[in-house]
């Protein structure tokens, strides 16, 4: 993703100094870059939604099937949050 948009720059910056056909061709391939990373952006952002929405149920499914085990992990990490954050 970094590099798509990273090319898409360096033609962009090519196009500026460059005319005539040679700047439109630059100007084309930078949008075409740039229209793939914006679909790339798109698939990792529904893929990474997804991904936290089953984690989501997952975890509402353990909640109910382990009332008393759920209270006790939340409250462990309070106390270890709290101690972390005394300390400081």
């Amino acid at each position: 993703m970094k590099t798509l948009v990273k090319d898409a720059q360096e033609l962009f910056r090519e196009a500026t100094s460059s005319t005539g056909e040679r700047a439109e061709e630059l100007r084309a391939r930078g949008l075409q870059l740039l229209d793939t990373a914006v679909v790339k952006a798109h698939e990792v952002q529904t893929a990474a939604l997804e991904t936290g929405k089953e984690i989501a149920v997952k975890t509402d499914d353990y909640v109910h099937e382990n009332p008393w085990r759920a209270v006790t992990i939340a409250a462990g990490v309070g106390v270890l949050f709290g101690f972390l954050i005394s300390r400081k």
